[in-house]
């Protein structure tokens, strides 16, 4: 029985790091991308994922209509918000 558990123990312990290193950060940075997404609002400023910056100007449930100058707008897939601009 105590030999069982010995040789498990370098698994178990791998998979902690594994856990604390990789799956624990990725998770908290995906709860904090959500939570950047649901607080988008009119005239936030957003990047996207292919590198366009651009002013929000209505936040709808799947989609957000941005501006990316004084005369286009266009709807962009929340998916594709990298981040929110200060």
């Amino acid at each position: 029985m105590q030999n069982g558990i010995m040789q498990f123990l370098p698994l178990i312990v791998l998979f902690a790091i594994f856990y604390f290193l990789i799956i624990r950060p990725q998770q908290k940075a995906q709860k904090e991308h959500k939570a950047m997404l649901e607080s988008l609002s009119k005239g936030d400023k957003i990047v996207t994922t292919g590198g366009l910056i651009a002013e929000v100007v209505k936040p709808e449930e799947d989609f957000i209509k941005i501006k990316l100058n004084d005369d286009t707008i266009v709807k962009l897939d929340r998916a594709y918000v990298s981040k929110k601009l200060s």
